[in-house]
Formats: C-alpha cells, sequence, structure tokens
C-alpha cells in the first residue's frame, strides 16, 4: 500500500519518512521545500501537482501546513490557501483515486481560548469535548481543515481521523519570560507533564490511525503524552503546580536540581490522550516520568528519532526578538 506524506520536508513529515523507510513501507514525501525526504517538490494548493502525486496512492497522511509561528509573517490568505484550500484539494483527490484512509495533522492550538481560563479558575482539563475558540487565523483555517475531514467523511464515506497534537517542535519557546527563565530542555521537559509530545509517539499515533481508518470512520484524538494528573488537581495546579509534581514524583525536585532546572510554577491547562490510547491502540512511550529516569541516568529524555530530526525552524531568516516573531 502506498502512503503519501505531505510536508515531508517538516519535523513530523521527515520523521514519519525516515520511520516507513525503515520499515520498508513504500512512502512518497511531497513538499514545497527539498530534501532529502521529499520525492516530489510542489505546492498542495496546486491540484495539478497533488493530482500527479496521488495516482497509486491507497493512504494519506496529511501533515503539510503553516504554523503558528508564520501567523506573524504570512497574510492570512496564505493560510486559508495552504491550510483549507490545499487540505480541499488533498481530500478531493483522495475520493478520486480511491484513497483508503486520510489522517489529518492538526493542532491543540485550535481550541485557543478554551486553554486559558479565566485568573482563580481551575486549569482546564482539555479533552475532545472541550469547544474550540480559535484565537488566530491558524487556529481558525486548521478547525476549517478539520470540518472539511468531516464533511468528506460524512458525505463521500472517506475515512478520515483528526490527530490534534500537542507540542512536538524542538525549538525555543516563544515566550520571552520561559526562555529567559527556563533552559530549552528544561521548558520541555516540563511540559510533557501537560503540553507536550515526542515525536516518536506522534508517529507512532499518525501510523495507528492510518491503520484505523476504515474501521473508526471518522475520529477526532488528542495527541500528547500521558498526563499524570487528574481532574482533581486542577485547582491546585493552577495555584502550585510545583507541589502537586512534588506529591507524584517526589524525587522530582533532586532530579531537577541536580541540574539547575526548575518545575513552572503554574499550569493552566492538561492534554488529555485518553480517548486515543483506546481508539488507537496507542501507547505513547515518552512521558515526565520517562524523563526523570533519563535525568537519573545522566541521558536525552527525547526520542532517538526526535534527535535524528533535530531542529528546523519555520523561517528562513533570523528574527532578534526570539526564535520567531509572535502576532500581537
Amino acid at each position: 500500500m502506498t502512503l503519501l506524506v505531505t510536508g515531508s520536508a517538516g519535523h513530523l513529515g521527515e520523521a514519519l519518512m525516515r520511520e516507513l523507510r525503515a520499515a520498508g513501507r513504500d512512502a512518497v514525501g511531497i513538499d514545497i521545500k527539498p530534501s532529502a525526504f521529499t520525492d516530489h517538490v510542489g505546492s498542495i494548493v496546486d491540484r495539478d501537482f497533488v493530482r500527479r502525486c496521488m495516482r497509486g496512492v491507497r493512504a494519506v497522511v496529511h501533515a503539510a501546513t503553516l504554523h503558528k509561528p508564520h501567523v506573524a509573517t504570512h497574510p492570512h490568505q496564505e493560510f486559508i490557501d495552504t491550510n483549507v484550500t490545499g487540505t480541499l484539494a488533498l481530500l478531493e483527490e483522495a475520493v478520486a483515486n480511491g484513497v483508503q484512509s486520510f489522517v489529518f495533522t492538526s493542532t491543540t492550538s485550535t481550541f485557543g481560548a478554551a486553554l486559558t481560563p479565566a485568573p482563580g479558575e481551575p486549569a482546564a482539563w482539555i479533552d475532545e469535548d472541550v469547544v474550540p475558540i480559535p484565537k488566530n487565523i491558524y487556529g481558525v483555517t486548521k478547525l476549517s481543515a478539520e470540518q472539511l475531514c468531516e464533511l468528506f467523511y460524512r458525505k463521500r464515506r472517506l475515512p478520515v481521523l483528526v490527530l490534534r497534537t500537542s507540542r512536538f517542535f524542538p525549538e525555543p519557546d516563544d515566550s520571552i519570560d520561559v526562555r529567559n527563565g527556563f533552559s530549552t530542555a528544561n521548558a520541555q521537559a516540563n511540559e510533557l507533564l501537560y503540553r507536550r509530545v515526542d515525536i516518536e509517539d506522534a508517529v507512532s499515533a499518525h501510523l495507528l490511525a492510518i491503520d484505523r481508518a476504515k474501521d473508526i470512520g471518522f475520529g477526532r484524538y488528542i495527541i500528547s503524552a500521558t498526563t499524570p494528573f487528574e481532574p482533581s488537581d486542577l485547582p491546585e495546579l493552577r495555584r502550585d503546580a510545583a507541589t502537586v509534581v512534588a506529591r507524584r514524583f517526589p524525587e522530582a525536585a533532586a532530579l531537577y536540581a541536580s541540574r539547575g532546572w526548575r518545575l513552572f510554577p503554574h499550569i493552566d491547562r492538561v492534554y488529555v490522550n485518553a480517548r486515543a490510547r483506546e481508539a488507537l491502540g496507542w501507547k505513547p512511550r515518552y512521558d515526565f516520568a520517562r524523563a526523570l529516569d533519563a535525568l537519573r541516568s545522566g541521558a536525552d529524555f527525547r526520542s532517538p528519532l526526535a534527535e535524528a530530526v533535530g531542529s528546523k525552524g519555520y523561517h528562513a531568516q533570523v528574527f532578534e526578538q526570539g526564535p520567531y516573531p509572535v502576532a500581537s
């Protein structure tokens, strides 16, 4: 079965192509940028290009997108062109070519304003029942693309699974306060508690989704490391996250101190992956407990795949104010 991977020069696309090639599976990578994992260079907005690349394909993983870091540098129309029109082209050509399963990489950013509770409120428990409130063009267009995917399942019977992935990029945080207060490794280890997934686990979820799509039909799933927290922790997480972590992981303080690391003082949301684990049979391996094990042994808490893919950035230029500009 030939698989088509869009965005093959990006973090997730490259990771998928690496794993598929290593497994000897027939995979074709497409991207607007040439790379060692890109078989055809072109845009998903170009319908003729999409049609040519879709021939003989039986499964699609659509990871190509304009991301949040592009909000400050790209016009809204480009987000609509790539994230919405490009997705429509892929869906229509998938149906025309008899594709059997379609996996769309979405983002927890679609939840938008729903992720941040009002002052004094507990941290938000984010599962698939939370209603998205997109707060920028990235979230709006990703949610619109999700809705197109659902429409193509209902009207054209194309099996589609939407995976709302949390953070897996290795680049420094866009927040200057986080960058100034925490090393990148420290911040990203902290995020495994509530808002990060290792790219190896993200890949495994996508590969399982390819196999499960025909049986499920349509579904949306949050893809994030398994949180150690429970709903009863939410009020205290917002006030004093370190105390909650200390109860769950008594050894964390000493292990962090050995590296000069700190926990975040407050956590405002917790991503819940229970439905993805149940529906897909997904077993994410990289979580906060594993990160502590890595600190104990002196190893890197990231997966070998994350290290192999490395940092790519989102722009050709370098910005003085941070890894990328942030739209107000």
